[in-house]
């Protein structure tokens, strides 16, 4: 994913609703505790840690038991020293007094929870790059006596399994954004696990690389079961079954659609989507949100949607017209939607959907424009649609042309797909002699439709009409 890329747009909750959540988080509430609980005799090492001897009372005060107890009141406490909900006061006497930050949780907006949420999860992303602490340790301890700590023996490349884990969260954000809800739905491990590892042009993956995406799921496994306390993701993890089978074949993705959840299976909560979203316009990545454009003009939402997925599309179409009075907004649609440009005709067709939205109080705009030559057709349709009288029949000429528009549109927005397909074979079945005519339509879009026309229509015979009708409009055109 290049950073130079123009992600679909997130549909985020609204920001109240989103630091209320932060504030659930198990990582986040149980550092806020932590930084509630320290005191005078309080004890930090060098590193900002809690000295041993303290943690048995922290994992108390958080009710922790079991063998993990300790290691997860060390990284609720990790996690309040990094957010500054606990400052360190005395480096030589190792004690701390209450963060600037701890004081946000409760009495700072929604965006400063959010802020410090994001500093939380930063931290716990640290953490998951980094491998199993017991190999760590046997390798600490192996390069003691040089001073050095040796990565190649312990097989752990930091950038590389940091890049890794980004490149995953990366496709799991587009696969969420790309949908057509907030939370999208869960993703099987091994499909994402895939997508990083598989090359996009390998046609069926060899022994190797399947052996490579198992190896990646288990890390994914480990992985996720870090980052679903801080409220990044949902996940269900592997069943421990599978893995205990690992050493005996590796664990290729399943095809068998009940059996996939076995596998593991994860989503981007809504907390999570604001989180990515956030750590991609940091990169400098575009990842647009819908909303952005509700304080644009009419041409920066016409030409913004035409890119967005059809519920993105209709959800900021309908937040941009909440804002203004129903007439001012038609006209100013219609005004925005003029033009011979490339872009034109999927202007026009965002127009129509966005009209589509504005009730009856528009029909002057519309009326306006019947003389229009670029939106007479447009105006008909919206009026016909909304039971208007004394509606004037189109001419011959403006329904050819409105015709080209909307299949250029189509073109635009969808490429060559199915509903196109479906539609270029009405035109063709409903219109005795449409290719005679078509080709003289005065539309800068007319031999390009032809052509499509002439590469999607199953029959032979037309498809060689549309591409001599499509041959002659370039040569009327002299392009």
């Amino acid at each position: 994913m290049s950073d130079s890329s123009i992600l679909p747009p997130a549909r985020l909750r609204p920001e109240a609703e989103l630091a209320r959540d932060a504030l659930s988080t198990p990582v986040l509430s149980r550092a806020a505790r932590l930084a509630r609980w320290a005191g005078p005799d309080t004890r930090v090492d060098a590193g900002g840690g809690l000295v041993d001897e303290q943690v048995p009372a922290a994992a108390a005060e958080l009710g922790l038991t079991g063998e993990d107890a300790a290691a997860d009141a060390g990284e609720a406490w990790r996690v309040a020293v990094d957010t500054g909900l606990v400052e360190v006061a005395d480096e030589e006497e190792g004690t701390v007094v209450a963060g600037a930050a701890l004081a946000l949780l409760t009495g700072g907006s929604p965006q400063d929870v959010l802020g410090v949420w994001l500093t939380a999860l930063e931290t716990v992303l640290g953490d998951a790059s980094v491998p199993d602490l017991g190999g760590l340790v046997d390798a600490i301890a192996e390069g003691e006596g040089s001073g050095e700590l040796d990565l190649d023996a312990l097989d752990w490349d930091p950038e590389a399994e940091a890049e890794f884990l980004d490149g995953v969260l990366g496709n799991l954000y587009l696969l969420t954004v790309g949908g057509e809800g907030v939370e999208g739905a869960m993703v099987p491990l091994p499909g994402l696990a895939a997508s990083v590892i598989v090359p996009d042009d390998m046609a069926e993956p060899t022994n190797d690389v399947l052996e490579q995406v198992s190896d990646a799921m288990m890390r994914l496994d480990d992985q996720f079961r870090m980052l679903e306390p801080v409220g990044l993701v949902e996940y269900r993890p592997v069943d421990e079954a599978l893995m205990a089978d690992t050493d005996e074949e590796p664990a290729a993705a399943p095809v068998d659609d009940t059996d996939v959840s076995r596998y593991g299976m994860v989503r981007l909560t809504p907390l999570g989507l604001y989180g990515l979203r956030a750590r991609l316009l940091e990169a400098g990545f575009e990842a647009p949100a819908v909303g952005d454009l509700v304080d644009k003009g009419a041409d920066a939402l016409l030409d913004g949607t035409a890119v967005f997925p059809p519920a993105a599309a209709h959800a900021e179409t309908e937040q941009w017209l909440a804002r203004r009075e129903p007439l001012a907004s038609a006209r100013e649609l219609l005004a925005a939607a003029r033009g011979a440009d490339e872009g034109a005709p999927l202007r026009r067709l965002r127009c129509q959907q966005a009209l589509s939205l504005v009730g009856a109080s528009a029909e002057p705009a519309l009326r306006e424009v019947l003389d229009d030559p670029e939106l007479g057709g447009l105006a008909r349709v919206w009026l016909a649609e909304h039971g208007a009288a004394d509606v004037p029949p189109p001419s011959e000429a403006l329904i050819f042309w409105l015709t080209i528009d909307t299949v250029a549109a189509q073109l635009a927005a969808e490429g060559n797909s199915e509903e196109l397909r479906s539609l270029v074979e009405g035109l063709a079945r409903q219109h005795s002699g449409f290719f005679d005519t078509a080709w003289r339509v005065e539309h800068p879009a007319t031999a390009d439709v032809l052509e499509a026309m002439g590469r999607l229509h199953p029959d032979k015979r037309i498809a060689k009409e549309a591409r001599k009708a499509a041959f002659k409009a370039r040569s009327q055109h002299g392009n």
